[in-house]
């Protein structure tokens, strides 16, 4: 059984791959986050998978996955270090990226907040709160 910490990057690597070869860029840059925010708008809507899509099937392992790999660039970038508890049922939800700076995010959350709420909890928006450099378009 593998820990926490080793399926961050494991899923981060998955839906690198599964982003990359649907069309979006998904090298873990600051700039690949316009394309994550891009495959959630057109993956979801609101709280719904978009019938057929990417999202539309493994809804909570691809989540979980677009959360890590949020949260692998934003540590790339910034500087950071996971934690996890295995003994925590809602582990998967809880994992967080405590950065650099002291700062502590909770990347997956985020991704599920956006999935429910849509554009208005931004992906590139929080990464450029936290202090990322996102280049535009």
């Amino acid at each position: 059984m593998t820990s926490l910490l080793d399926d961050v990057r494991t899923s981060a690597d998955w839906i690198a791959s599964a982003l990359d070869s649907s069309g979006y860029q998904a090298d873990f840059s600051p700039g690949s986050l316009r394309d994550v925010e891009r495959f959630m708008t057109e993956r979801s809507n609101s709280g719904a998978a978009v019938e057929g899509g990417l999202l539309a099937a493994g809804l909570g392992a691809r989540l979980f996955g677009v959360g890590c790999y949020v949260g692998e660039t934003i540590g790339l970038s910034l500087g950071g270090a996971w934690e996890a508890d295995d003994t925590d049922p809602a582990g998967e939800l809880n994992v967080s990226l405590r950065l650099a700076s002291g700062s502590v995010i909770w990347p997956v959350q985020r991704v599920v907040k956006r999935f429910q709420n849509g554009p208005e909890d931004s992906l590139t928006a929080y990464a450029v709160f936290l202090g990322l450099d996102v280049p535009v378009g």
